[in-house]
């Protein structure tokens, strides 16, 4: 079995909405996959049920051989301390410093009366200091994270999320607020990180330049389906049709 399954996932939310079709995909350990689409396309909420923050209508979700799909809330928190998770809003709690954000990612390890008075032992701070020096932030541990910029916001973000030790990291449009040149030291740090620990990271994007200069393999979702799963090379103008102008309609006088 692949270290992550998606069997048949189909959302539809109360409302109606069908968010997801009918998503399938297989991943392994190590492979840093670009999810591409336009904005509705499904992308999010198939991220949200990998970490089971969305409840799946229809289909399984295995990761190391666990079903997703079908566990309880505790099992949920349990499962979750190993997906580590990058918003595009960073999560950040702003009046505290950066290695107390960082720190955060530990909170699924350590005792709980210890975590609700703010105390990690040496080995929680170890790990958070090292992912702070990873991303090239060490400088910054004790200063403030809402007096950060944008992009050093999401390295502390990727600091966090690497700091769980996860076996799979989902980062759901990680660069979309920043502008081009942190836009590429943000996806830098990732892809450095992820490659030296061999986590598997799925990350949903927008700068299709972006997915194809940092990903592995690119998964290309359209109105709730898969229609591409191959490399960046094989990423041709066709299928950026299949992708992006599925609906696109001839204008005539």
């Amino acid at each position: 079995m692949s270290l992550l399954e998606v069997h048949d996932l189909q959302v539809v939310y109360p409302n109606g909405t069908e968010a997801i079709k009918s998503v399938s995909l297989k991943a392994e350990a190590g492979e840093i996959i670009g999810v591409i689409g336009r904005s509705g396309a499904g992308k999010s909420t198939l991220l949200r049920c990998i970490n089971g923050l969305q409840p799946a209508t229809k289909g399984r979700i295995y990761l190391d051989g666990e079903e997703i799909t079908a566990m309880t809330e505790a099992e949920l928190r349990q499962v979750r301390r190993r997906i580590g998770f990058i918003w595009q809003e960073f999560n950040l709690i702003g009046r505290l410093p950066a290695l107390t954000n960082v720190l955060t990612g530990r909170l699924g390890y350590n005792h709980p009366i210890a975590s609700a008075f703010g105390i990690f032992d040496r080995s929680h701070r170890h790990i958070a200091l090292h992912n702070l020096e990873r991303v090239n932030l060490l400088h910054r541990a004790t200063q403030r994270a809402d007096s950060l910029s944008g992009g050093e916001k999401q390295r502390i973000s990727i600091a966090r999320a690497m700091s769980q030790e996860p076996t799979i990291v989902l980062a759901d449009e990680p660069v979309a607020s920043l502008d081009p040149e942190l836009a590429v030291q943000v996806m830098s740090a990732l892809e450095r990180v992820a490659r030296e620990d061999g986590v598997l990271t799925l990350v949903n994007i927008h700068q299709v330049d972006l997915a194809k200069r940092f990903a592995d393999r690119l998964i290309g979702i359209a109105q709730g389906v898969v229609v591409f799963d191959g490399t960046p090379d094989e990423l041709d103008e066709t299928v950026l049709d299949r992708i992006y102008r599925f609906d696109r309609e001839m204008v005539t006088a």
